[in-house]
């Protein structure tokens, strides 16, 4: 089903003063204190840049799939409708869905809105998947409630898409409409974090060398203080002069005045903003290598929660829009779309095995359901499901035994 008629007019819509958007936009671009926009983070913090990728990688790898309901309750893949390899496989000519998917992850991670714009064949199917950058994206509010997209051309211009022809992704929304990320939100420690890489660097620059006092017994010119300074930070100052020794005469003597990075605890508190941005962006610090505090069995459970709290919910976000977005009402009464987050769960194949018995033994499982979730072909024979005999009703002879 398409709208081919009575679709909506692409009046021009005016922008008020006041719009809270433009400051959260001035935010992002890093305007004023405490503001910090996604390129200087990503440049400051190893911990962030690892956040982003963990997300947008692990859920782009996974299997997304078009399901179709059946009448009996079960479930088929709906490979037979275009959608199912634009989500699978190729979401357009140049990019494949794990391009795709990634690139839109990212974009809600870092600016809390993803966006891709549908092309649609003469049905109404959704043939293909183009990402825009979120920056080039302007969205308005028409007066019967639906999206408009101002898309800027990076050839110049703007294209108007309505909300059938775009895919809008979502962070968590003040308003239901524009979504904010996690930096927005937590600016002020992604900021401490920028602060604290910045202040490292400088004193890498300085070669770690602090500040002090150079007194003499004797007055010294004003021209001489001048020479003295520029030829001790020559000597002294940069990483590739750091533990040069320099040798003063005239009975020169140094006091320093600032705290090395040990005795202000400095590397310690970085260690603390690190694993504020891991929780900033909801992943759990093993996994972005913060082992300070690691075991053996905790690390298995934080993998498990990377799934179940992380993950989870974020692949939720991304199937409820593209089923807001690219199926009808129609279809949505058939057709749903999910991500396959079992192959992050299994574990090990002795774990996995384990499961697979206990499920063989109680009949919840056939063989042929065992070897589809491996991803071996089917046996003969291979889809009967056992019973217990101690399971048999009360009352009743088993048929082996008739």
């Amino acid at each position: 089903m398409i709208w081919p008629f009575n679709r909506e007019t692409r009046n021009a819509a005016t922008i008020a003063s006041s719009d809270p958007y433009l400051s959260e936009w001035f935010s992002l671009r890093g305007q004023g204190p405490g503001a910090v926009n996604p390129e200087t983070l990503l440049s400051n913090s190893a911990v962030a840049v690892r956040c982003v990728n963990i997300r947008s990688e692990m859920l782009a790898s996974v299997g997304l799939f078009l399901l179709r309901r059946s009448a009996d309750g079960g479930r088929a893949r709906a490979d037979d409708l275009p959608l199912y390899g634009v989500l699978h496989d190729l979401a357009n000519p140049q990019m494949t869905a794990f391009e795709a998917r990634e690139f839109l992850i990212r974009s809600l991670d870092l600016t809390g809105n993803g966006y891709a714009r549908l092309e649609r064949d003469g049905r109404g199917q959704v043939i293909g998947l183009y990402p825009v950058r979120p920056q080039d994206v302007m969205v308005e509010t028409l007066p019967s409630g639906r999206a408009l997209y101002r898309v800027s051309q990076r050839a110049g211009g703007t294209i108007t898409l309505l909300q059938e022809e775009m895919l809008h992704v979502r962070g968590p929304s003040r308003d239901g409409i524009m979504g904010i990320s996690a930096i927005q939100y937590g600016r002020l420690a992604m900021s401490l974090r920028v602060s604290q890489a910045e202040t490292a660097k400088s004193l890498i620059d300085n070669g770690l060398r602090p500040s002090g006092v150079m007194s003499y017994d004797e007055r010294i010119q004003a021209a001489d203080r001048v020479k003295i300074r520029e030829s001790v930070a020559e000597r002294l100052q940069g990483s590739a002069n750091a533990g040069q020794l320099i040798i003063m005469d005239g009975g020169a003597k140094y006091t320093p005045l600032a705290w090395s990075a040990e005795d202000a605890e400095f590397l310690e508190s970085q260690k603390l903003s690190n694993e504020d941005v891991a929780r900033l962006f909801g992943v759990p610090p093993t996994s972005v290598g913060i082992t300070d505090k690691a075991t053996y069995s905790n690390t298995e459970q934080e993998a498990r929660s990377l799934v179940q709290n992380c993950l989870g919910p974020l692949a939720a976000r991304v199937e409820t829009a593209m089923i807001r977005c690219l199926l009808t009402p129609d279809a949505r009464r058939t057709l749903y779309i999910e991500h396959d987050l079992a192959a992050l769960l299994r574990g090990d194949v002795q774990a996995r095995f384990e499961a697979y018995r206990i499920g063989r033994e109680i009949g919840a499982l056939s063989p042929n359901d065992i070897r589809r979730r491996e991803n071996e072909t089917p046996i003969p024979g291979g889809d009967v499901y056992h019973q217990p005999s101690n399971w048999t009703p009360l009352g009743t002879i088993p048929e082996a035994a008739a």
